[in-house]
């Protein structure tokens, strides 16, 4: 029995020393190609079979395999190009990868409520480039501008922190909200502008979204059509932008610091009359109107009418420096993913004693808790402070008269102009004026997500938004705002706070092996209350105090007070099915639950159908060369916009005075008309699509045609003052929000990228082209036009884009014998002469004014980058072709009334001597006649970014512990090529307002920039 058992155990250690012997063992290290850090997770198959492993955190993998030799083995990792490599002995391999340029398939895309492969979208959807994401910019918005093709970005302040409007696919609505809704980790937020102000500052008001810091953005994803934004119902009408920042990662841990610094210019400035031409001009314009003048009287100072005088924009205008320091920890294991970082940001404004100073700090948190259970997190806390320009500054730096001082001959600042404009001193006003914002955010959320089963997951999310605004202002009586007042202090507040409750379920399975299905569903509920004061006193015997004391001034305000609040509940679901990886259904529908609409009609649905054809994936494709992917979209839905303020629908009441036996009383009366039918605006769009890879993916093509068309829109009427509802004691006309009107847009966009060249040097190119066509199809019955203000260009009409402008046609100068067809003053020669539309020989706004539009024919971004041994170089432009602005600057500095400094251009006036010019002769008429003279050409191509970098060797950096260091220098808005003759064609007076878009006046010039700077990780 015993002699058994041995040979038993003998023939057992026999097998084990045979099967030992038998099994080798394959080592070796996988990096990155260029960075030469190693790669986590990589994986390494033997082609053929299933024996396979993964990359540890020094990516170092073993493979143990019987197979002998010759054999080969794929590396693979998502973002980089696979590699085979033949085994002709077993030894210890050294494996770069190259990283993919081409748009891989197996790319994941965030998408609403979850992530998607690219292969298996049907929505349009548009990803900024990593190269766009690393350009030093304030807010995430700036990011779109040239890398996403339909989004249209404006700067419309170059305030530090100031506003920037996007529009998706062009405007769809008139008077409600037309920004598109960011995502930011998840919560869905309106980038409204009343969060950060209060509505004490006067001037530009600060962007929301700057309190975002861009270093901690992993990713920027678009959804445009409806397949992709309906999943966000009544707020996807206007595109979603989903911002994902930066988390820690399994096995591996980093320290990385990020800093530049630089130095900001204006543009350009506009050439103006100096002193002894200004003088001229103004003796000339009281000639021609049959006046005399003479220098004013002024004390303590002198008038200089013979000489250079003030260059009021060189004295404004400064060279600024725009620094940012990032700090960030980055960690992970099997179960915990952890990220901290904070960010210094300071701007100071190219405009003298203006800036923009944000700290802001971030906290994410993955946790596996256990296998079926995931907590994460993410927390961001800012806080942002800025001086503000005041509103007038740049309005008065042109048209001061040059023959005025900055000083008196004591040193203390003249304090306005004794000239018939009474303008004030604008050095006095930006050193002394007090206009600040201050506003501290918190947005954060906590999930937690259990895998019930394979497949299925339950998801619950909380969140908040907390907002605390801050504005002081405070106008000394040093400066002409605050001299007759004798001081005027003003400090106001607004709270807000926003939570989100999210519960999903969704379910990801391959069915088989041909069919695979990805859903979701889920409830949303989301609230917003917001409160705030107003404080304010005059009369101060000292400006010592500034706002900080306002009980010691003889001059009591009235305060005010406000409190508001909406709340929105939300059904959502969504089903994404593939067959083959060749079919693509994705049918959505959500069901949004408004306050703001009136009973009846709070609840709107919003469902859409799309389909892909992954026709590359098709056997009768399979013998077509050099067509690497091919898929075709076909999209249809519908989305809304509730984005009006609370408690339209209801009727509201407003404070009046009364007087009762000479006694005066308060009280409130009904200011505007209830409408219990108000409802959602709609937005219906299909989309045509086409993606295309070519040559193994070497270049990629994007392609889509859409129509989209919004009825019901959300419009504001003007109720009668008869009706009695006008509140006079605010001096406002009361208004009423309906359901009326459409809007259409149609357009084309185009996406390329082409990885050129891949050896010792790369070079990669992408293209994003756009058009868009927007046509007001309605305004309701009896209307065919609105027209904001008789002192405005713009006007929303019937047949014509939203916001085109209604002016007269010039027609040169009146000459001698010609008929005086003008509206203004001067009818003799010299005068400006119109044209005669409706041939009735006078010129009438009725009659002879004519629509014009200011929308571009298309917007273009071009990015080159380059990479070679260490070097990179990214250059980027950016084209706006064909628009329209109304340079309201130029129509006021070609008055020519003397009261005013003047545009150079008039010292090309015409005169008895100087016929032969279109300027027309100086003359004392006050009055600007709006006309086609002041629409330029607002066509630009821009160098918008440039940026060239060096990373230094890792052999040499790991002396020191550092994984890498790469130091770059870059350039924003380094060229411009345009014809505009204003500060910057890349411009909008009031970019909340649709109806007054393109319009230059007064608006804070944006900038150009040079900075330098270095990334270093630890």
């Amino acid at each position: 029995m015993n002699n058994k058992l041995l040979k038993l155990i003998f023939m057992l250690a026999l097998a084990f020393v045979s099967l030992k012997t038998s099994a080798q063992q394959l080592t070796g290290k996988i990096i990155d190609s260029r960075t030469k850090e190693p790669i986590i997770g990589a994986a390494i198959a033997i082609k053929g079979t299933s024996i396979g492993v993964t990359t540890d955190v020094n990516g170092k993998f073993t493979l143990k395999t019987s197979q002998k030799p010759p054999f080969t083995i794929l590396a693979t990792f998502v973002g980089y190009k696979k590699k085979e490599i033949e085994i002709i002995e077993f030894e210890n391999l050294s494996i770069s990868l190259i990283e993919s340029k081409g748009q891989r398939l197996d790319e994941v895309i965030v998408v609403g409520y979850g992530t998607q492969k690219r292969s298996d979208i049907t929505g349009s959807i548009a990803s900024v480039p990593l190269e766009i994401k690393a350009q030093p910019v304030a807010s995430v918005e700036r990011l779109l501008q040239g890398s996403v093709a339909g989004a249209i970005v404006t700067q419309t302040s170059g305030q530090p922190g100031g506003g920037v409007s996007v529009q998706i696919r062009g405007n769809n609505s008139i008077t409600a909200g037309s920004d598109p809704l960011y995502v930011i980790d998840g919560f869905p937020i309106n980038n409204d502008y009343s969060l950060n102000d209060a509505g004490v500052t006067n001037g530009s008001k600060i962007n929301p979204l700057s309190s975002i810091n861009t270093a901690d953005i992993e990713s920027i994803d678009v959804l445009k059509d409806a397949s992709a934004t309906a999943i966000y119902g009544s707020r996807g009408a206007n595109g979603v932008v989903i911002v994902t920042t930066k988390n820690g990662t399994k096995g591996k841990s980093s320290i990385n610091y990020d800093a530049y610094y630089g130095v900001q210019e204006v543009i350009r400035t506009l050439p103006v009359l100096n002193a002894k031409d200004w003088w001229s001009l103004r003796k000339d314009a009281a000639k021609n109107s049959g006046k005399t003048t003479s220098l004013p009287s002024v004390t303590g100072y002198s008038l200089d009418t013979s000489g250079v005088g003030t260059d009021w924009q060189a004295a404004a205008f400064r060279k600024a420096a725009i620094q940012s320091h990032s700090l960030s920890i980055l960690s992970g294991s099997d179960k915990t993913r952890l990220s901290i970082s904070g960010n210094y940001f300071k701007q100071n404004g190219v405009l003298q004693n203006t800036d923009f100073v944000r700290y802001s700090g971030r906290f994410g948190l993955d946790h596996d808790y256990s296998k079926n259970f995931k907590i994460t997190s993410n927390i961001s806390v800012s806080n942002i402070k800025s001086q503000v320009a005041p509103a007038a500054i740049v309005g008065n730096l042109l048209l001061t008269p040059p023959a005025l001082p900055i000083y008196k001959d004591d040193g203390t600042f003249v304090v306005n102009s004794p000239f018939e404009s009474s303008l004030q001193n604008p050095i006095n006003s930006l050193y002394n004026q007090l206009n600040e914002t201050i506003t501290n955010r918190i947005l954060g959320n906590v999930a937690g997500e259990y895998t019930l089963t394979d497949g299925l997951k339950a998801k619950v999310l909380i969140g908040i938004d907390i907002v605390d605004n801050k504005q002081n202002r405070y106008l000394p009586s040093s400066t002409a705002e605050g001299l007759a007042l004798a001081g005027d202090a003003i400090v106001g507040t607004v709270f807000t706070s926003n939570w989100l409750n999210e519960n999903t379920l969704s379910y990801d399975k391959e069915l088989d092996a041909k069919n695979k299905i990805n859903a979701v569903i889920g409830f949303t509920a989301q609230q917003s209350k917001a409160k705030g004061t107003v404080a304010e006193a005059a009369g101060f015997a000292t400006d010592a105090f500034s706002y900080n004391n306002l009980g010691t001034g003889i001059t009591a305000r009235t305060p005010s007070s406000l409190a508001s609040a909406w709340s929105l509940a939300s059904y959502l679901g969504r089903v994404n099915y593939v067959h083959d990886d060749k079919y693509l259904l994705t049918l959505t529908l959500r069901a949004d639950g408004s306050s703001r609409f009136g009973d009846g009609n709070k609840w709107g649905y919003f469902p859409s159908a799309a389909f892909g054809w992954n026709i590359s994936n098709e056997k009768f494709f399979q013998d077509i060369k050099n067509v690497s992917s091919l898929k075709l979209r076909l999209s249809a839905g519908s989305t809304g916009n509730q984005n009006i303020p609370s408690y339209q629908s209801l009727s509201q009441l407003s404070y009046f005075r009364y007087n009762f036996s000479n006694t005066t009383v308060s009280g409130y009366a009904p200011n505007s008309v209830p409408n219990p039918n108000l409802g959602w605006e709609k937005t219906f769009q299909i989309d045509g699509g086409i993606d295309v890879g070519l040559f193994n993916n070497r270049i990629t093509l994007v392609a889509d045609y859409y129509y989209k068309k919004t009825t019901d829109l959300l419009l504001t009427r003007t109720v009668p003052g008869t009706s009695g509802l006008s509140d006079f004691y605010n001096g406002q006309a009361s208004v009423v929000y309906q359901n009326i009107g459409a809007v259409a847009n149609q357009g084309f966009e185009l996406f390329i990228n082409s990885h050129n060249i891949d050896s010792d040097l790369k070079w990669n190119t992408t293209l994003v082209y756009s058009n868009n066509s927007n046509k007001i199809l309605d305004l309701g019955e009896g209307v065919d036009q609105i027209i904001p203000s008789i002192s405005s260009p713009s006007i929303a009409k019937v047949g014509y884009p939203l916001g085109s402008f209604i002016v007269y046609q010039t027609d040169g100068v009146i000459q001698s014998g010609d008929a005086a067809l003008t509206p203004q003053a001067n009818k003799s020669p010299g005068g400006q002469k119109y044209k005669d539309i409706n041939g009735d020989g006078v010129i009438t706004q009725a009659g002879d004014r004519v629509v014009i539009s200011n929308q571009p024919a298309f917007t273009a971004g071009l990015t080159n980058t380059f990479n070679y041994k260490g070097f990179d170089l990214a250059v980027f432009f950016q084209a706006s072709i064909g628009g329209k602005i109304y340079n309201a600057n130029r129509a006021n500095l070609e008055l020519g009334t003397g009261y005013t400094n003047s545009s150079s251009d008039l010292l090309n006036r015409w005169t008895p001597t100087n016929t032969n010019t279109d300027v027309k002769a100086a003359y004392q008429d006050p009055a600007i006649t709006i006309s086609d003279r002041f629409i330029e050409d607002a066509t630009y191509y821009r160098l918008k970014n440039v940026s060239l970098g060096y990373t230094i060797p890792s052999k040499i950096v790991k002396k020191a512990n550092i994984k890498s260091l790469r130091i770059y220098v870059s350039a924003q808005n380094a060229l411009t090529w345009t014809n505009y003759t204003g500060y910057d064609p890349e411009v909008s007076l009031n970019g909340q307002s649709l109806i007054n878009k393109g319009i230059d006046q007064g608006v804070y010039p944006n900038n150009k920039s040079y900075q330098v700077g270095l990334s270093v990780s630890f």
